[in-house]
């Protein structure tokens, strides 16, 4: 799966907030997701986050 710095991931599963889209701020081994509703930030492993993105809406970054 192709996810650059500063796409905006769809996940299957929405955050409590209710926002199910996520920013990206960090690629590598591990990915940094920030919520696009309340702005919480997690650290995901690289496979972790490719099974639970769904979509990938290509950013400006």
């Amino acid at each position: 799966m192709d996810i650059q710095v500063g796409d905006i991931a769809v996940l299957k599963k929405q955050h409590p907030c209710g926002s199910k889209e996520w920013e990206v701020l960090r690629t590598g081994i591990d990915i940094r997701l920030k919520c696009c509703g309340c702005g919480h930030m997690v650290l995901l492993e690289r496979r972790q986050a490719e099974k639970r993105i769904t979509k990938i809406i290509r950013g400006g970054a």
